[in-house]
Formats: C-alpha cells, structure tokens, sequence
C-alpha cells in the first residue's frame, strides 16, 4: 500500500516537472515527487511490529529491530527539500519580477 503510494506521488511530481508551463506549478511538483521519495525512503525502513533499537532491560532480536539509517536520512532530505523549495519559490518571484510572467516558454522566447 505504502509503495503504492509513494510511487504515486513521485509520477505525480514527474509528470508536474514534465508536462505543465507554469513555474509555481513545477516547484510544487518538484516538492511532490519530494514526499514521494521521503515516503518511499520510511517504507522501505519499516518492519512490521518492530521496536526502536535502544536499549533496554527487554531482549528484543535484530529481526524485530527497525532500522534508524532511513529514518535519519529522511529527516535530513526533509529539510534539504524544504530549502530547495524555499529558493526555487525565490527564484521564481525574482523571474516574475523581472519578466511579469510565469510561462517557462514565453521566459525561454525572451531574450536578454
């Protein structure tokens, strides 16, 4: 389900950075397809009634153990995503400022 899911939304991104024209919407698919991997990073991670590995006066077998790697990197993209989010909306009113459009291929056509 969780797959399922989070390849779902990375198509959904992809298909925003590929298809559609408009700036805003290219960053919002961009921040998509970012939750999309984020996701697909935790799903992978995850086992099913597993503990956290600290310890404890419980024995608890490394099977049952869930790892805290995809965890960890999850956070850090999490916040990675956030700042390429925060200057790729920088830019684009910068580009709106500039140009009074958001259209990438009238901003292509236009020449300095």
């Amino acid at each position: 389900m969780f797959y399922f899911a989070s390849i779902s939304l990375i198509l959904i991104g992809l298909y925003a950075i590929l298809v559609k024209r408009n700036l805003v919407k290219i960053v919002i698919g961009l921040s998509i397809m970012d939750s999309g991997i984020n996701l697909l990073f935790i799903t992978v991670g995850y086992i099913q009634n597993g503990t956290a590995p600290i310890f404890s006066d419980v024995f608890v077998t490394p099977e049952k153990m869930v790892d805290p790697v995809p965890q960890a990197l999850v956070l850090t993209a999490i916040v990675i995503g956030l700042a390429v989010t925060a200057v790729a909306l920088a830019m684009v009113i910068r580009i709106f400022n500039h140009h009074k459009t958001l259209d990438v291929k009238k901003i292509r056509s236009l020449r300095m």
